[in-house]
């Protein structure tokens, strides 16, 4: 079991995740991608009158719901039983960035200086986390799918609205770490 409290290398991991497009692709004929879960979870409730939400989400959607909630579970059991939570394993000059911006503390999987419920309670955390989060979700459909689903599958299949999604999703993170989130934290 100790290779469950490691990091994998990129050759196991990376081969694994290529494999599971295919693998998906042709056994079940759907497309890799987390973010067409949101849809099924709001058409699970049968008090929408709203058009998009009406389909037959156990047919078109339950096998995403299934792999959503696998990786929440999957994500809690990793972080709360096969892995050392003390450390953050990231590098020297990420962390002295981190820290000019005011970010000292890396115990924990999370910086707590930030991902806790009083930052939230201030206007830089509800920028951060509520603003921010429902903006990534907001973005995530509107472009038709999220980093995962245009970056590993959308760009597998060569499409070039995938290709274009991927270019501003890179942009974005780009601008956003070294413009947006030191103007926000300072």
């Amino acid at each position: 079991m100790s290779f469950l409290n490691n990091n994998w290398p990129w050759y196991i991991s990376g081969i694994a995740i290529g494999l599971f497009v295919p693998f998906l692709f042709i056994l079940r004929g759907k497309a890799f991608g987390v973010s067409a879960s949101l849809r099924h979870i709001c058409a699970v409730f049968p008090l929408t009158k709203i058009k998009y939400f009406g389909y037959n989400w156990k047919r078109e959607g339950a096998w995403n719901l299934y792999f959503a909630i696998g990786i929440v579970v999957g994500g809690w059991i990793a972080s709360y039983i096969f892995t050392d939570a003390d450390v953050i394993d990231i590098s020297e000059k990420t962390k002295q960035s981190l820290t000019a911006i005011g970010i000292t503390q890396f115990d924990g999987l999370v910086p707590q200086q930030i991902f806790n419920w009083n930052y939230l309670r201030t206007i830089p955390g509800f920028i951060q986390l509520a603003v921010g989060g429902f903006l990534i979700g907001f973005g995530t459909r509107y472009a038709d799918g999220c980093t995962s689903g245009h970056a590993i599958s959308g760009l597998s299949n060569l499409q070039l609205s995938s290709l274009i999604a991927v270019i501003g999703f890179f942009s974005g993170g780009l601008v956003a770490t070294h413009v947006l989130l030191p103007l926000v934290l300072n």
